[in-house]
């Protein structure tokens, strides 16, 4: 049986933001690549980016607190359909989650833990800015895709500032998209 592996695949500006300020996404493309930016930009739209691909191969999604409230901000339906959402929190969810979403808490390699569980024999999805560097800091993430947008924001959330340690990463791929965008895919150094 293989084990579940932690994957991420996330946006990005030119200079290292996942978000702007109070978590402002408008900054993203929306499901046209050369379209102006969109107010809904996650999940990408379907074909776009490999999505479908990456996603089709997941079991499981752990994000932090703050990922999925801004998720939750979207309206509409829940987009990761019946997939087990664990969501990183203290606090309790709000009133109303999705029966797949569940709250957990405790340290990154329990929570990968339980993400791995909830994957069966598929990957885990690791989402948000805190996850990811926990996850990074403990070397648990297995694979990265950061979609970088030809954006700079000069403020916000970047994805790996305040790491306590270095995170050496290779590059495996890369694939320039329409609208500028460039995707790539890194490992963990000596992977």
């Amino acid at each position: 049986m293989q084990t579940s592996r932690v994957l991420v695949y996330i946006a990005m500006s030119i200079d290292g933001f996942i978000a702007g300020p109070d978590n402002d996404l408008s900054w993203l493309p929306g499901a046209d690549p050369a379209s102006e930016p969109t107010e809904v930009p996650e999940p990408p739209a379907p074909g776009v980016l490999g999505y479908p691909a990456f996603i089709a191969g997941i079991g499981s999604l752990l994000m932090g607190r703050s990922t999925y409230d801004v998720v939750r901000g979207f309206g509409g339906p829940w987009p990761y359909g019946d997939m087990p959402v664990l969501v990183a929190s203290t606090r309790p969810l709000d009133n109303d989650p999705p029966p797949q979403v569940q709250r957990v808490q405790g340290p990154i390699q329990d929570l990968i833990a339980q993400a791995k569980q909830a994957a069966g024999e598929l990957d885990v999805y690791l989402d948000g800015g805190v996850m990811i560097r926990q996850a990074a800091e403990e070397d648990l993430i297995d694979a990265l895709t950061l979609t970088v947008v030809p954006t700079a924001l000069g403020a916000g959330h970047a994805l790996f500032a305040g790491m306590k340690r270095r995170y050496p990463l290779e590059f495996v791929s890369q694939q320039a998209h329409p609208g500028g965008l460039l995707q790539v895919h890194l490992k963990p150094a000596g992977r």
